[in-house]
């Protein structure tokens, strides 16, 4: 996930360095276009699409690691 969470920290406005699975998203620019942002991230490096209800809802960078791996590739699904 190192090159997820580079690309994430760049969405959510935090050093690299700061991306734990533990990193709150209140405590970031977590909001509707890093939702959107986000979104097209997981589809471009995982394969995967994920419903924006359910992200906007994560509470944390794990949260957002455990929808992913809940969701089934493009291929699979």
């Amino acid at each position: 996930m190192s090159g997820f969470y580079e690309e994430l920290a760049e969405i959510l406005e935090v050093e690299p360095d700061q991306m734990t699975a533990d990193l709150r998203l209140e405590n970031t620019s977590w909001d509707s276009l890093a939702v959107v942002s986000t979104i097209a991230l997981i589809d471009e490096q995982y394969d995967r699409a994920v419903n924006a209800t359910a992200l906007a809802a994560c509470e944390t960078v794990g949260d957002i690691e455990r929808l992913i791996a809940a969701r089934p590739t493009e291929s699979e699904a």
